[in-house]
């Protein structure tokens, strides 16, 4: 758990930093990263070596197994607390704070940020942890485009996939469409800013058509960057006096995706039903459809 994370993280020296990511970069090769390949890398005897392990691995920082061979397997919470040293690190993050999302496919943690040249509050922002491929790497491949044809990869490799994916789909949109702005990107996490307001599904909005054409008009714009959302819905979607942002990008498709048109209904026909729904706002498809087109 994401909460376990956090707690040990302060417990992690360089070794313990070290030896994790031995076990991940040999998870390039191997579904079990030999024991001799993380002594290579780390060149620590194997006492020494297996000492430290003993206490990462009561940390769960990792999977092992003795058959056929002593191989080792990172977790989600060691690939975590990589990707938190690295924000460390780099002084992208300087607190950690509480969980405040989570999904099949994501976790979202407060955290906090040491303002530029030291000058000012700290700053608030998140932190997405990417979770594809936690649960079944088999249905991640059906449903992601970024993993293409590979038959064997491992889920952390998914996951650093999607997180790169949304990465770059949100330096091509930001700032011309009101989307958080991107502060870094490491492995398969994401620091960025507070997304403004809060999400449409649980407010009570008082001129729903505004929020209605603005969210239309944002989609209008990822599509003339060549960007449809393909994830589009109320679960997704900021709303805060002066407009909308919108986040969750992994499943984006391009113009040129073959399914391209039927991704694009999808997305503008999820947001009409929750009009719809909520505020009995009558709007149609097609036009709605030939409006984000420019047509």
């Amino acid at each position: 758990m994401i909460d376990d994370v956090i707690r040990v993280f302060k417990q992690l020296d360089n070794k313990d930093i070290r030896i994790l990511t031995g076990i991940e970069i040999g998870m390039k090769d191997y579904e079990w990263v030999p024991v001799e390949n993380v002594m290579k890398f780390t060149r620590m005897t194997y006492d020494h070596l297996s000492f430290r392990l003993k206490k990462l691995g009561k940390l769960k920082m990792f999977a092992f197994t003795t058959v056929p061979y002593e191989g080792y397997q990172i977790y989600f919470e060691g690939y975590d607390a990589l990707a938190l040293h690295t924000f460390v690190q780099r002084k992208t993050i300087s607190a950690i704070g509480n969980e405040i999302g989570v999904g099949k496919e994501s976790v979202v943690l407060e955290a906090m940020k040491e303002p530029e040249l030291g000058i000012g509050d700290p700053e608030g922002v998140v932190i997405k942890f990417h979770r594809e491929g936690r649960t079944s790497f088999t249905q991640v491949k059906r449903n992601r485009s970024h993993i293409g044809d590979r038959e064997h990869m491992s889920w952390i490799y998914a996951a650093r996939l999607a997180a790169k994916r949304e990465a770059d789909v949100i330096n091509k949109l930001y700032p011309y469409v009101s989307v958080p702005k991107l502060i870094d990107h490491n492995r398969h996490a994401l620091v960025m800013e507070i997304a403004r307001g809060s999400l449409l599904y649980k407010t009570k909005l008082e001129d729903p058509q505004w929020f209605f054409d603005e969210i239309l008009r944002q989609l209008k714009l990822a599509y003339a960057k060549g960007i449809i959302h393909a994830d589009m819905s109320e679960y997704n979607t900021f709303v805060h006096e002066e407009g909308v942002q919108i986040i969750d990008w992994p499943q984006y498709v391009e113009l040129s995706h073959p399914h391209a048109d039927e991704l694009l209904e999808r997305d503008i026909s999820n947001i009409l039903s929750f009009f719809k729904r909520k505020y009995e706002l009558d709007a149609e498809l097609e036009s709605s459809i030939a409006y984000v087109k420019g047509q």
